[in-house]
């Protein structure tokens, strides 16, 4: 899971275009994040879930 850990694929990631660029931010906590940025309540989204699963049967 290290290799996937960051905001964007996390569930609560959210991402707004807007007229100066875009705006990232975390749905559950309410503040603005980066792409890559880490933190210990990350939650996967159901993609990354599915791509953890098969790394795990593939071993």
């Amino acid at each position: 899971m290290k290799d996937f850990h960051c905001c964007a694929t996390c569930q609560h990631f959210k991402a707004e275009k807007q007229v100066k660029g875009m705006k990232y931010y975390c749905s559950r906590l309410g503040f603005e994040t980066m792409t890559n940025y880490k933190f210990n309540c990350w939650s996967p989204n159901v993609n990354v879930k599915k791509l953890i699963n098969k790394l795990k049967m593939d071993r």
